[in-house]
């Protein structure tokens, strides 16, 4: 069974270079202006398999809660995916490994942002910190109702456009608002690249360091030290798409923050579960997709 990787960073429009999921299965949609502080990304994925190949992949953190779901025939191999394959995913400092099987994949992906998921998730998105969750088992009835519209659409364009007016409607609903606080501090380590210290950031945003890892665990569901190194090594990895073929390691461990080249090889292996160089040789080439 080929296992293939999945990577999407800030900024990134559907997928990274990174990422060996085929292109042609990938399209992303417009999120609009009034889901743009809670939702980063919509994604569609479509993808036609053997008759019973199972495919494994691997999605790489990016401290995204992500809602997954499936339109088509085909559902995850495993037991938190309920009975329509749909899930959401939490915020993670790990990758997720889904496998799917049967023929056919058809789903929509929703990124959530960092501080903001709590206000359509219903709950804090720390109840879900590396878990892959029923999505019935988070909206209910609701849920059910939701897909069963989305299937009835016409093409996916419809679906799409169903899901974010079913979302807005949520959002105007939500007894979550989301945290400014925590939408500000997780905004201020992923531009400082994980630089800045808790206590700074804290401090930046006016309240006590105590009280800021409560509600980034609460709201982005990580912690804001886990977040910052997911922070440096996504930085590092932006680094890896401009630079050339046989990265000079030393060089970016010094450049992004990391203590030494055996630091980042670490880190490489504890978020990716890859090392460096196997992260390398299971990616397409970068530079020819950058």
């Amino acid at each position: 069974m080929t296992e293939r990787l999945f990577l999407r960073l800030d900024g990134d429009l559907s997928h990274g270079p990174e990422t060996t999921v085929p292109a042609d299965t990938l399209r992303s949609f417009a999120v609009g202006a009034q889901l743009g502080a809670h939702v980063s990304q919509i994604l569609l994925y479509r993808e036609t398999f053997a008759d019973g190949a199972e495919v494994a992949e691997r999605v790489l953190p990016d401290g995204a809660v992500r809602l997954v779901i499936h339109l088509g025939d085909g559902t995850p191999a495993g037991p938190a995916a309920g009975p329509q394959g749909s899930v959401a995913i939490g915020a993670a400092v790990a990758p997720v490994l889904l496998r799917w099987r049967r023929s056919r994949m058809h789903s929509i992906s929703v990124a959530l942002r960092p501080g903001a998921a709590s206000a359509l998730l219903g709950v804090p998105a720390g109840e879900l910190q590396g878990m892959t969750v029923a999505l019935d088992a988070v909206w209910g009835p609701s849920f059910h109702a939701l897909r069963e519209r989305m299937v009835e659409q016409v093409d996916d364009e419809a679906r799409v456009a169903f899901l974010r007016l079913w979302l807005e409607q949520r959002l105007s609903q939500s007894a979550r608002p989301a945290n400014p606080g925590a939408v500000q501090a997780a905004a201020l380590l992923a531009t400082s690249a994980g630089r800045m210290r808790p206590r700074d950031v804290a401090q930046a945003v006016g309240m006590g360091e105590r009280r800021l890892q409560q509600i980034f665990r609460a709201e982005v569901g990580v912690s804001p030290k886990a977040w910052g190194r997911l922070a440096r090594l996504h930085a590092c990895l932006r680094a890896l798409r401009s630079g050339p073929a046989a990265p000079p390691w030393a060089a970016l461990a010094a450049d992004g923050g990391f203590y030494d080249q055996a630091h980042l090889a670490n880190e490489f292996r504890a978020l990716c579960g890859l090392s460096p160089t196997e992260f390398l040789q299971r990616g397409v080439s970068l530079s020819s997709k950058t």
